[in-house]
């Protein structure tokens, strides 16, 4: 019996050391959250400084080319045609975007060009919530500048949670998306059936990557490891 009230009597404090053990865990684990968090808001703060400035353009209106991969297409009578495929999360995208964005964003306000953006989503949950945006954006003839705005605060790592709905919702604010209507289309996720499209198209198209470039139905191959603006134009003008 004395053996029996020792062994009690030690399983109780082992039950003792064990929740207190859990709940030290359970206390890191809640800070180390509400630390991720905070730190989380931060650098989207941080990141959104850089569209304090942020100007935006006309209006221009597009139209999904549910034949072409449900491309979101501008000038579709223009004689030169640029396929242009991106994902929103794809680091070497923004840096093709850095590069050459301004040109492409000036043969589309000037018709000088057709120009197709096929907006992937391989990258995960965060590249999808981010497509559904952009098209939702050209529903209001703000893809140009959401898709700038979008690439401007492009975060590091992918699937961070910074392209939160919250964010995307933001990021329309400062490309002169304020509407209601954009900011439904965001949250209730309306054109996941023109992302899944464009996604179930790169096969079709043998897409393997982004970004991928085509002229006039030609896959364009760089001769530079960096994307070059000169050699993007001398490739433009030759197709």
């Amino acid at each position: 019996m004395a053996k029996q009230a020792k062994v009690t009597k030690s399983s109780g404090g082992d039950n003792f050391t064990r929740w207190l053990v859990i709940g030290m865990v359970t206390l890191v684990v809640a800070t180390g959250a509400i630390f991720s968090v905070v730190g989380q808001k931060s650098k989207a703060n941080e990141s959104f400084s850089i569209l304090k400035d942020f100007k935006i353009g006309p209006a221009v209106t597009s139209v999904v080319d549910d034949a072409n991969g449900a491309g979101i297409t501008f000038n579709n009578n223009a004689t030169k045609t640029i396929d242009l495929w991106e994902d929103p999360q794809c680091p070497v995208c923004n840096t093709f975007e850095q590069a050459n964005g301004e040109f492409i964003d000036d043969l589309v306000r000037t018709k000088k060009a057709n120009v197709v953006y096929h907006v992937l989503s391989f990258l995960g949950k965060e590249s999808v919530s981010a497509a559904n945006a952009a098209y939702c954006a050209a529903d209001e003839g703000r893809y140009l500048d959401f898709h700038k705005a979008m690439y401007l605060v492009q975060p590091v790592l992918e699937n961070s949670g910074f392209y939160s709905l919250e964010n995307l919702v933001k990021i329309g604010d400062y490309a002169g998306l304020s509407s209601q209507s954009f900011k439904d289309c965001v949250t209730k996720g309306s054109k996941l059936d023109k992302v899944k499209a464009a996604y179930d198209s790169m096969g079709k198209y043998k897409v393997n990557g982004t970004p991928t470039v085509f002229f006039n139905g030609k896959l364009w191959e760089r001769k530079n490891n960096a994307f070059v603006l000169e050699e993007f134009k001398a490739a433009f003008e030759a197709s």
